[in-house]
């Protein structure tokens, strides 16, 4: 305990130089409590986006995801509704959603372009969340009159392409199963925009009846599970697998790839960062050690001759530049702490990433564990340094640490 009050106040020798290096580790966990901590941020959220997608897990044809269909839905899954409700009775599920994937063309009777159409339950729109934004009319209906024309959401682009707003009545042309032209009149009931430009300007969305009219079929390209517990995702991955072992079961990740890959990129570009920070803080201990082993030569040599260990006069000056990345610490954790505060409670907007015409809010996750790791990688590198600093000093024999001038 002496040793420690001991460092404590020698640390107020050289206040200045202590304030400069006690900022610099304080900038270096700052820096290192941000960069983690938005890179967590847009994990959750590329997670929790890629989990709305299609569902956490996707139960398809064996080899749906595996080869390109020579027919229309020649890869997909019949008698749905059995498997629907087979699938309902599990009370960890929340719903599942059929989808149908299918290419054609729209027409609005004087020009034609292609479209990449989806057969949707309506309900999907509420599972997805916020992905899709509504920019006029009004999403799929729950319930289509029979007596009205199929309805169907149009991308952004799309719809100003074909000059269509809420009503205009379009033509869907579409291959069938068995490889038959076939059409189907509809009505735009509205608009709506992913974010995704490209998209945007290729997107139909249909009720799934609707689609498996054009196409004239019962089948379905994959069925969506959606859970009551996205962190059970693993398990029912598994479960199912076992459930269902002549159907393709597809976790959500392996269906993720912009989540990959945004994972990878930032995991290496934020590791970089993280180790140049902590290489600052090894050379400013580093040099603040050296200096103070230079300054104190006489008193390490009075200490030695009054009969003081090597290691105890070493352990001391390692224990204050523990204390200076404690404090380092503890200080960056605040200011992270603060700033992560700040921008829950402003509004700071994010530019849109490339190839997407939407922005989204900036915030920092403070991370308890990343805060453990990161004081404690400052911390020990500071002792570390410090050790290396003060190895030579405190090895000097005693009559020549008394003369040194």
């Amino acid at each position: 305990m002496k040793w420690l009050l001991l460092a404590w106040k020698n640390l107020g020798r050289n206040r200045r130089r202590t304030l400069a290096t006690l900022l610099l580790t304080a900038v270096a966990v700052l820096g290192m409590m941000t960069l983690s901590g938005f890179a967590l941020y847009t994990y959750e959220s590329l997670k929790e986006s890629s989990m709305r997608q299609e569902g956490q897990v996707i139960l398809s044809h064996p080899e749906y995801f595996q080869r390109e269909e020579n027919l229309t839905l020649e890869l997909g899954l019949a008698d749905v509704q059995t498997l629907q409700a087979d699938l309902q009775r599990d009370a960890g599920i929340r719903r599942t959603v059929a989808r149908i994937n299918f290419e054609g063309l729209i027409s609005n009777g004087e020009k034609s372009t292609i479209f990449m159409g989806q057969g949707v339950e309506p309900e999907v729109f509420q599972l997805q969340g916020s992905q899709m934004q509504l920019q006029q009319g009004s999403l799929l209906s729950l319930q289509q009159n029979p007596e009205a024309f199929p309805e169907v959401l149009l991308g952004k682009r799309l719809a100003e392409s074909l000059n269509a707003v809420p009503g205009t009545g379009l033509t869907l042309l579409g291959t069938t199963a068995e490889g038959v032209l076939n059409a189907l009149d509809v009505d735009v009931r509205g608009i709506v925009s992913t974010g995704i430009p490209e998209l945007d300007a290729r997107l139909v969305l249909v009720h799934l009846d609707s689609a498996q009219q054009l196409l004239v079929t019962d089948k379905v390209s994959q069925l969506g599970v959606y859970l009551q517990d996205f962190s059970e995702d693993q398990w029912y991955f598994q479960e199912l697998q076992q459930r269902y072992p002549a159907l393709g079961v597809t976790s959500w990740e392996d269906r993720a790839v912009f989540y990959q890959s945004v994972r990878n990129l930032y995991n290496r570009i934020f590791g970089v960062m993280s180790v140049i920070l902590l290489v600052m803080v090894v050379f400013a201990i580093f040099n603040t050690a050296s200096m103070s082993v230079m300054e104190r030569t006489r008193e390490i040599g009075t200490l030695a001759a009054m009969g003081t260990r090597q290691r105890e006069i070493l352990g001391l000056f390692v224990l204050e530049a523990g204390l200076i990345g404690l404090l380092g610490s503890l200080l960056g954790l605040l200011l992270a702490g603060a700033l992560s505060f700040s921008l829950y409670q402003g509004e700071v907007m994010m530019p849109p990433p490339p190839g997407q015409t939407e922005g989204y809010p900036l915030y920092i996750y403070w991370s308890a564990q990343l805060a453990l790791l990161s004081s404690l990688s400052v911390t020990l590198l500071a002792v570390v340094s410090s050790a290396l600093a003060t190895f030579r000093g405190v090895r000097k024999p005693v009559v020549e640490a008394l003369n040194h001038v």
